[in-house]
């Protein structure tokens, strides 16, 4: 996936490429006393995640080299998850971590199982009820979660994409953070995953629904972990009705019922495509679908028609 740099980079660090990454992934296993040998790239993303053929093991490296404090938190989360029982990826026990190795951060999960099958979205609904009846420990010292925030933090790093888009996109940002500080949310505040959707829950070996990536907890409206599903039915067709159904059922609240559905879901779905927007360089395919997501927001049609990453 290089150019025969042999992963190096400029100021010391190492590229995050599938070859640069194979080098990280030898010294942290080396140091955990893990064998590398035979491991597999499952993804290139926001991580580099591996898993191991010798044992049942996941790692992860992440793209950003200060998410030191970060990860951290998720390793901390993650323990903290296990000792009340809710079932949730595990951190491999007895590993120090996370390690930084040429600037990467590194961290070993327990592998849910040998390939990944995802639950169903009654089974999202069930874990996310448990998951918001937590109460974290202070210790965690979790962060506040401020969509307007992250969202201008996208944009503003938002290169790769012509200024007519770029600007586009800050405009809308713009009158929606109006309308979000306008909303009155009906559900408690306290803690949210983040990220909540059915590609974030696998089928654990042993037959349960796990929650996985453990990344993005914070402290906000649990509205924020209900939006991805029911926009996922109701804007791209993801999800069927009788899925949406299930869901409402099991979670016990319909959040397009809320008058601040429409709000939310735009400021969700812009965060989305500014996510696109980042990996348009990267391929053809991200390119193609940030082109098609802009001509949704600008026309208002075809979003039926997007593509799910």
């Amino acid at each position: 996936m290089n150019s025969g740099s042999g992963g190096a980079a400029h100021g010391g660090g190492t590229e995050f490429t599938a070859e640069g990454m194979e080098g990280v992934l030898r010294e942290a296993c080396e140091a955990a006393g893990l064998d590398p040998t035979g491991a597999e790239l499952l993804r290139l993303g926001s991580n580099a995640v591996y898993r191991l053929a010798s044992l049942p093991v996941i790692v992860r490296i992440a793209r950003a080299p200060a998410l030191l404090a970060d990860m951290e938190r998720s390793v901390a989360v993650a323990r903290w998850l296990e000792t009340v029982a809710f079932p949730a990826t595990r951190v491999l026990a007895g590993v120090a971590q996370p390690l930084v190795v040429h600037k990467r951060v590194v961290t070993f999960w327990e592998s849910v199982q040998e390939r990944e099958e995802y639950a169903t979205v009654g089974e999202l609904a069930d874990l996310l009820r448990h998951f918001h009846w937590l109460e974290e420990p202070e210790s965690l010292r979790l962060p506040y979660f401020d969509p307007l925030a992250k969202l201008s933090a996208s944009l503003d790093g938002l290169t790769a994409v012509s200024t007519e888009d770029r600007s586009f996109l800050e405009e809308r940002a713009a009158t929606l953070a109006k309308e979000y500080d306008r909303l009155d949310f009906a559900l408690p505040f306290g803690l949210i995953h983040g990220d909540a959707n059915i590609g974030n829950v696998l089928r654990h070996r042993d037959g349960r629904a796990v929650l996985i990536d453990l990344d993005g907890l914070t402290l906000a409206p649990r509205e924020w972990d209900l939006i991805l599903t029911a926009i996922y039915y109701d804007r791209y067709g993801w999800h069927s009705k009788a899925e949406y159904a299930e869901f409402v059922h099991r979670y016990g609240f319909d959040l397009m019922n809320w008058p601040g559905y429409e709000t939310l879901a735009d400021l969700r779905e812009l965060m989305m495509v500014a996510w696109i927007g980042h990996q348009v360089g990267t391929s053809e395919r991200y390119a193609a679908e940030f082109a098609r997501r802009m001509r949704s927001l600008r026309t208002g049609e075809g979003r039926d028609s997007w593509g799910a990453f």
